[in-house]
């Protein structure tokens, strides 16, 4: 058989784990282990265990996946979004809308030092379900709002999602963070957009609450201050170089832990809970990393991604046509898996080939990003609508995925402009770097 031949069918096996529901990360690992002893040897995958996958989980540069994560773990169980959601409604609560609008701007906080899509969700969902279910306001608009407001978390840095990809395409932490904050920004912009547009049309969809005044409005400007302090203190140390990246989630987890102490707001099981979860997120991403080692290592030796490459580059087309069959297999691929599953997964076959046909790796990244984040809205699987779900059991399927439709054109959008127009990702870094 052919080395391409060889390829696809360690693929196909792959899928064909998956569809048995094995985990992502122990299919990518075993199509990946098997296939190169068949390829190779079985000698020389065992060493690749001991040299490749050994030598990456033990290098320092991982260790900056739960750094992030605890510092967004402290930040959700020592109650700081409580603040921050009501310092949202006291500036927006008074319009149509309003506190479907407060929904995605503390979500679109919380995001800069949570990193995770499902986290932010179940956050924003704990405090924000109830609150607009008590003013009355429409279920697919409440319900959409937290689902769309919670994958932010992926888009702003810092994300788990994007620190991963850096490691796996030995890209720069510090630069793919500060490239995804006007994306994450402008999908926020879009998503608020949204609600104004949907609540000016059906009015009764998101009645308007009571009007604050300008010092409560300004009192309220505390509970906001904790996630910038936060984010300022990560994306900034990073940037003017104090800190390495690992020791910038040092340092965030660090702050975290001392906002919630100060306010009295983190007892022992809460912290206990913390920890627990930090393990629980950090085993999973590594997982999925040696999974990714393996596999990628598997299609390397059989050159598919650089045949793929060379074929693409090839074809009679333009390159941005080869791109937007990619850009169709990420928006199917993140509606079947998780985001960071099956970015993981499709990095070693995709990433080559953008290179070859001439793409920034940033903008690539920031990219695929937020067009397979889409998919945790996106049925069958759209983990965050699950999450909604489960926050609003009386709730139907169909009215959450009708609600999350409504902020659908929001990423339609954000992804044409990104496409259109690349200085949206590459303005910040070309100007910082």
């Amino acid at each position: 058989m052919s080395s391409t031949t060889i390829a696809l069918l360690g693929i196909l096996f792959m899928f064909i784990l998956m569809m048995l529901r094995m985990p992502v990360g122990f299919s990518m690992f075993f199509a990946g282990f098997i296939g190169f002893s068949y390829y190779v040897s079985p000698k020389a995958a065992y060493g690749m265990l001991s040299t490749d996958i050994w030598g990456g989980l033990a290098s320092y540069g991982l260790s900056v996946v739960p750094m992030f994560v605890f510092m967004g773990q402290i930040a959700f169980r020592s109650g700081v979004t409580e603040n921050l959601y009501a310092a949202a409604y006291k500036w927006v609560g008074n319009l149509r809308g309003g506190m479907a609008a407060t929904t995605i701007a503390a979500s679109t906080a919380f995001a800069a030092i949570c990193g995770s899509n499902a986290a932010t969700a179940a956050t924003m969902g704990t405090i924000a379900l109830p609150q607009m279910k008590k003013y009355g306001y429409n279920a697919a608009l409440s319900t959409g709002s937290v689902a769309a407001g919670g994958t932010l978390g992926v888009v702003i840095p810092p994300s788990v999602v994007l620190i991963v990809i850096a490691l796996q395409t030995e890209q720069s932490i510090a630069r793919l963070f500060i490239a995804n904050i006007i994306p994450g920004l402008l999908l926020s912009a879009l998503f608020l957009l949204t609600v104004l547009f949907v609540c000016m049309k059906y009015p009764d969809m998101g009645p308007a609450g009571p009007k604050t005044t300008f010092r409560e409005k300004m009192a309220s400007l505390p509970g906001a201050i904790e996630p910038l302090i936060l984010f300022a203190l990560v994306i900034g140390g990073l940037y003017l170089g104090w800190f390495t990246p690992t020791e910038a989630g040092a340092a965030g987890s660090f702050g975290a832990l001392i906002i919630a102490l100060l306010q009295r707001k983190l007892n022992w099981k809460a912290f206990t809970l913390a920890v627990t979860d930090t393990l629980r997120i950090s085993t999973m991403v590594m997982i999925l990393i040696t999974g990714a080692v393996a596999f990628g290592r598997f299609l390397t030796v059989t050159r598919l991604p650089f045949a793929l490459s060379e074929w693409a580059a090839s074809l009679p087309v333009p390159p941005f046509v080869v791109l937007l069959v990619v850009v169709f297999i990420y928006v199917l691929g993140g509606a079947l898996m998780d985001a960071l599953g099956f970015l993981t997964l499709s990095i070693p076959i995709f990433f080559p080939l953008a290179l070859s046909l001439g793409y920034d790796p940033v903008w690539y990244t920031v990219l695929i990003t937020v067009i397979t984040t889409m998919g945790a809205i996106t049925p069958p699987v759209g983990v965050n609508a699950f999450i909604v779900k489960g926050l609003s059991p009386d709730v139907s399927m169909d009215t959450i995925f009708k609600g999350i439709f409504m902020f659908m054109a929001a990423y339609v959008v954000c992804i044409t402009l990104l496409w259109v127009f690349p200085q949206i990702a590459l303005f910040l870094p070309d100007i910082l770097y």
